[in-house]
This record gives C-alpha cells, sequence and structure tokens, in this order.
C-alpha cells in the first residue's frame, strides 16, 4: 500500500467504494488523514464495513474546510448530469481528483508510463510491463486496468509505474505528468460522460500534459486515424518534449511502423528492421501490430535495450478476455474476447478469423455495430444475448448475415459449438466479441468471458456450469 502520510490531519472526503475508491479510503486511513468515505450503493457501503471504514453521508456534509474529494472515475462530475456530491465539492472549490493523482503526489521520483485510447490500451499496458519487469527493472501496472494504484508497492528512483488511463481517470489527474505516454487511438466512446466527441479528445489528450514530470517527455501517438494524425500536428507545436508517431499501416518517417508484418524503427531515419511481428502468437492481428510498436516506442524511452524488447515481445502471454484462446475442441476453435465492449473493439478480432461463429450483444454503445459491415463475408452464423438481442437481430437481417436469439451464453456456446460443427467448414472459430457492455447481465467484461470460458469447458466434459 502507497504511504500517503503527507496528509496525516487533513480532511480528504471518498465518493464511491469500489476497488480504487475502498483502497483509497484505507490507505488515507493508514495514514492518519481525517477520512469522510460514503456510496450510494449497498454493496459500497458493506465492503466499507468489513474494510472497518466508517461511513458519513456525503450528500449530508458541509463541504466547507474539506482539503479534496477523492471520487471514483465512474462517477459522473460534469456530464450528462454531475452527481450531487461532485457539484457540491466544485461550489465549495474543493479539489475533485482521483485516486491516482493521490500515488502521484506520494511518490515523486519513479518513473511513470501513461497508455490510453478507445481501445488497445490494457493488451498495450500489459505488454510495456511484462517488458520492462522482464529486465529486473521494479515495476508495478494498474490504473484502469483494474489494479488500484494505492495497492502499489512504493518505488525508488529506479521504479516505474505503468499506468493504463481511462478519460474519466485523465480528467481526475491534473498533476501526473508521464514521463512517456502514449495515445493509441480515438473512436467515439463515453460521449455522454464528455458532452459530446469534443470533451472525450480534450480528456484523451491530456495523457500528454506536463504536470509533475520533470526531465524530457516523450508522446507516442498512433496516427492511423485521423483525429490522432491532427493531434499530432498540433502536439508538434504545443508539446515540450518529443513526439513520435507510430502506425500500423506502414512504415513511419522518424518513427515507428509496421511494413507488411516487420516492425521497423525510424527514429534515426535508418529505416532498422526489428522483427516479424507475424511470429508473435499472443499478438494476432494489424490492431496488435499498433500495440507492439507503442509498447516498444515506450520501452526504448525509458532505456530498455532492442534485446530485452524482442525477449518481451516473444514471451507475452497475452491478455485475458482479449483475443485469448480457451480450447480446441474437435477442431473448433473458442476464442474469448469478451473485452471487446464496443463495435471498433469487436472489429480487431473479426479482422483475424473466418470462418466466424459469432457471440454478440449485451447493453449496447450508442454506435451499436456501426463500422463492421466489412466483416460480415466472415460471419458464418451470429448468435445473439442480452438487451442488445432485438436491435443487433434487426442489423444482421438487413445484411444477411443468419443468426440466432440465444438469450444467454450457455444457449449461445452450445448452439455455436453445435452449428460450427454441423458445417464442417475448415478453420472454425467460436468467437465471444460482445461489441457491448456487460451491465445487463454480468457486473463486469471479465465475469462475462469467464462464464463463456466455464460453458466452453462444460463442452468437453459434458459436465453443466
Amino acid at each position: 500500500m502507497i504511504d500517503l502520510g503527507h496528509l496525516k490531519g487533513r480532511r480528504i472526503a471518498v465518493m464511491g467504494l469500489a476497488r480504487s475508491g475502498l483502497m483509497a479510503a484505507r490507505a488515507l486511513k493508514a495514514a492518519g488523514a481525517v477520512l469522510l468515505a460514503w456510496d450510494d450503493g449497498v454493496g459500497g457501503q458493506k465492503a466499507a464495513a468489513e474494510a472497518g471504514i466508517d461511513l458519513t453521508n456525503l450528500h449530508d456534509t458541509d463541504f466547507a474546510g474539506i482539503d479534496a474529494l477523492v471520487l471514483s472515475p465512474g462517477i459522473p462530475h460534469t456530464h450528462p448530469t454531475p452527481n450531487p456530491v461532485a457539484a457540491k465539492a466544485k461550489a465549495a472549490a474543493v479539489p475533485i481528483i482521483s485516486d491516482i493523482e493521490l500515488l502521484r503526489q506520494a511518490q515523486t521520483n519513479a518513473t511513470y508510463l501513461g497508455i490510453t485510447g478507445t481501445n488497445g490500451k490494457s493488451t498495450t499496458t500489459s505488454l510495456v510491463a511484462h517488458i520492462i519487469a522482464g529486465t529486473g527493472r521494479p515495476t508495478q501496472v494498474g490504473g484502469n486496468l483494474g489494479i488500484p494504484a494505492l495497492s502499489f508497492e512504493p518505488l525508488g528512483a529506479d521504479g516505474v509505474y505503468v499506468l493504463e488511463m481511462s478519460s474519466y481517470q485523465l480528467e481526475l489527474t491534473p498533476s501526473l505528468g508521464f514521463d512517456a505516454a502514449v495515445l493509441l487511438n480515438i473512436t467515439p466512446d463515453h460521449l455522454d460522460r464528455h458532452g459530446g466527441m469534443d470533451g472525450y479528445i480534450a480528456a484523451k489528450k491530456r495523457i500528454f500534459q506536463k504536470g509533475m514530470a520533470t526531465g524530457t517527455q516523450v508522446a507516442v501517438i498512433g496516427i492511423d486515424d485521423p483525429r490522432c494524425a491532427r493531434m499530432a500536428l498540433e502536439l508538434d507545436s504545443d508539446f515540450p518534449g518529443k513526439v513520435i508517431r507510430i502506425s500500423a499501416e506502414g512504415p513511419v518517417s522518424g518513427g515507428i511502423g509496421v511494413e507488411n508484418g516487420i516492425l521497423v524503427d525510424d527514429r534515426g531515419g535508418h529505416h532498422h528492421p526489428v522483427t516479424d511481428l507475424r511470429t508473435l502468437p499472443a499478438l494476432p492481428g494489424r490492431h496488435n501490430w499498433q500495440n507492439a510498436a507503442a509498447a516498444y516506442a515506450l520501452s526504448r524511452a525509458v532505456g530498455i535495450s532492442h534485446a530485452d524488447i524482442l525477449d518481451g515481445l516473444r514471451t507475452f502471454p497475452g491478455l485475458a478476455h482479449r483475443q485469448s484462446l480457451v480450447a480446441t475442441i474437435d477442431g473448433v476453435r473458442f476464442i474469448n474476447d469478451s473485452k471487446a465492449t464496443n463495435a471498433d473493439a469487436a472489429a480487431k478480432a473479426l479482422a483475424c478469423y473466418q470462418p466466424i461463429y459469432w457471440i454478440l450483444g449485451g447493453k449496447a454503445k450508442d454506435t451499436g455495430l456501426d463500422g463492421l459491415d466489412d466483416f460480415m463475408a466472415s460471419i458464418a452464423y451470429a448468435f445473439l444475448i442480452g438487451d442488445a438481442t432485438e436491435d443487433f437481430a434487426r442489423w444482421l437481417s438487413a445484411r444477411g448475415v443468419p443468426h440466432m436469439r440465444c438469450g444467454t451464453m450457455d444457449v449461445a456456446v452450445k448452439e455455436a459449438f453445435a452449428h460450427a460443427r454441423l458445417e464442417k467448414r475448415d478453420h472454425p472459430v467460436v468467437l465471444l466479441s460482445p461489441a457491448c457492455a456487460s451491465f445487463d447481465q454480468y457486473p463486469n467484461f471479465e465475469v462475462r468471458g469467464d462464464d463463456f470460458t466455464g460453458h466452453v469447458r462444460a463442452l468437453s466434459t459434458g459436465e453443466t456450469v
């Protein structure tokens, strides 16, 4: 746990007591801060009681004299409507911050690497941490990846914190400042929370703010989508450090790109081939080529050698729930891509396989299945689950894609396997890539992926789940 001793005696409110909020409350209590903690939900209140955290209803609290409000990222503070507690704090001019802000204030000497983007950030974060940890350098990884920042071990000047940053967290971490950071891509997502696309882009750009960073900063930015390409031009004129462009679509003059599957480092203008990314089984597809380029750039920015990066790329085991091979049964591969919570993320997996027996659905995003038309030729059959079933059924019908309303995961897995075996196509893949959030049927995408995995494994044993 991070020592927050510099906050001893300070009055700190914590709103939201899920993983990161509860850890913040525990760290503040241990540090001797005057803690005022609250969660509107019964689950959060119960977790606080079990952790020995006293509750204070912040809706009834006078915020005069409170030094800061630590707000869980999932709680809105601006759009679409600010949470009443956040509104009270703002009216009282109380800073609204995240747990990652507390980490940065407490651990000032370590190196900080940040990763954001609409898609690919979890894989890239895990890959970067894997590469750096493999050198023996003290490394901690987390943030939006699911590991609360204040649960980290304190690191010295040689240590590296590798942080996946959501747009919500970036808005609540004013002091952060990364030694090197990457923005992979931007496609529409979370627009209600940012008041539209402009607000979302502005939140993502905060990954490159100066904050508490010292020395030369490095900004790595993917240029394969027009919004990021425009931002790269802006950074050329207003970023205080070095800007490195990356691309999965071809070589990049002065940057890092991929040419016919070969990672190419042109930062020195020498067009240096690094490795053949097509030989890395845990990083399939063009989208993972961008992730590898980003990881290479960030690792080089903190002095990791070419040889150590190659070793890390080759030994990376992959990310759970992101194109993870669960099993191969009777020649049918089962791929868990539960982390694909929007259409753009699902597109990355749909581009990698054929024929696909596609399990999709859940709580749909505003963009639905927009942008997936070009992949429908690869779909042998689709199996629908969750709230989006009827909307997605209409979308699939309009494109002539055969589909079945399954409702729940157990039915979808059984039907997909049955169809794949019956049709006897070459190299069939049952792919869970929902293009939806999970909250209609599951608490998160991890539980959804685990449910898929359990039903797949039951197929080979004949057991029920």
